[in-house]
């Protein structure tokens, strides 16, 4: 009885560790791509003092958010989201609004992503 007792907690715990954790990866990326529709919209008014302003947010954001993701997420995949986030500021930078645009629904996409994949469900873990 214990042995089954123990086995309940065990398997509570993890399957509400998962929920939490999808749970906490959906609201960061929500954050994050409400942010990077803002960007898109200083970009198309030429807002690029503005668009430059809330892309380093972003990069914060992200530097901050991100710091747990590594536990549970493949690490080529918080690589390409950095490696996104450096060429859209760049792009930014130049005031380059075909790139900016292009690279950030690149950006929008791989974050959205990320909750879907890692997500508690069947198809996920067959």
């Amino acid at each position: 009885m214990r042995l089954l007792v123990s086995l309940l907690i065990i398997l509570t715990s993890i399957v509400t560790l998962g929920f939490w954790t999808n749970h906490s990866l959906q609201s960061s990326t929500d954050d994050l791509t409400e942010q990077i529709d803002k960007v898109m919209i200083e970009i198309q008014h030429e807002q690029w003092e503005t668009a430059a302003r809330q892309t380093v947010d972003i990069e914060k954001y992200w530097s901050e958010t991100a710091r747990w993701w590594p536990v549970f997420l493949d690490h080529q995949e918080m690589d390409n989201i950095e490696f996104s986030l450096s060429k859209v500021k760049e792009y930014v930078r130049n005031r380059n609004a075909v790139l900016s645009l292009g690279q950030l629904s690149e950006l929008r996409l791989m974050l959205r992503h990320i909750p879907e994949k890692e997500a508690l469900n069947i198809k996920n873990i067959l």
